[in-house]
């Protein structure tokens, strides 16, 4: 996928980018690839963010790990530099439920986002929202949180779990405030296409038809919409192969 084409995932939200891969993928059914716990986005205004998934996993309750491995930091950084752009960080904390302390702040969000990161996808927490919003670095999180305690890399490119999601390093990440889907990998080409065309179709089917209901009866409307639905299932079919929901 070119940087072109994730540029332009990210003008569409998390949902119509679903609608889209829902049409190519060979998962069915189609609930493999988003989040099955709830997510908070902490900057809406960002709007979507998109990128490839570089992994952490972080356990701030045990300082132990500091001793562990002394130069973990610099460790990870280096892993982090070294994969192409944009990315987005996704951070399992071994402490959930527990939030002990934050991954994320004003340092850390600055440092990621010199090294091409534009976001990350948390199960913990983040603190400092204000100064990673001026940093534009997007945070879908679980919650807030005012200290860092004893956090350190424990691990890093690696297949982590958050939001009851499995994800691999590598994957492209979609997120907002609805939550993320990550694509398994080798399904991105033509995922942007996918999602154009499913969004063009409910424009020119079920919306208006919706929408065009002054002066019907109710008999009238429904009919009408069953007709929407029927021709919108029809494109879909058409282009894909398979029938499309909306």
């Amino acid at each position: 996928m070119t940087h072109s084409e994730i540029l332009q995932l990210q003008r569409w939200n998390t949902p119509t980018i679903y609608n889209g891969w829902e049409q190519i993928t060979k998962h069915h059914p189609c609930v493999d690839a988003f989040n099955l716990e709830e997510t908070r986005d902490f900057m809406p205004q960002m709007g979507p963010m998109v990128g490839w998934a570089v992994t952490v996993r972080i356990e701030p309750s045990q300082p132990s790990h500091r001793q562990t491995n002394p130069q973990a930091w610099s460790e990870y950084r280096r892993y982090i530099a070294s994969v192409p752009g944009p990315k987005i960080v996704v951070v399992q904390d071994l402490d959930k439920p527990r939030v002990i302390g934050s991954f994320w702040g004003e340092v850390n969000s600055n440092i990621h986002r010199a090294l091409g990161c534009v976001g990350t996808v948390t199960d913990g927490a983040i603190r400092d929202l204000d100064e990673m919003t001026h940093a534009g670095f997007k945070a879908i999180a679980r919650r807030l949180c005012v200290g860092h305690a004893a956090v350190h890399p424990v691990e890093w490119g690696v297949e982590v779990e958050v939001f009851g999601r499995q994800i691999s390093p590598g994957q492209l990440i979609h997120a907002d405030k609805h939550g993320f889907l990550a694509v398994p990998k080798g399904e991105e080409q033509g995922l942007l296409d996918a999602a154009r065309f499913m969004d063009t179709n409910e424009c020119q089917t079920v919306i208006p038809a919706a929408r065009s209901s002054a002066g019907l009866s109710t008999e009238a409307l429904l009919a009408q919409i069953d007709e929407a639905g029927a021709a919108f299932g029809r494109a879909a079919k058409a282009h894909f192969g398979r029938q499309g929901e909306w």
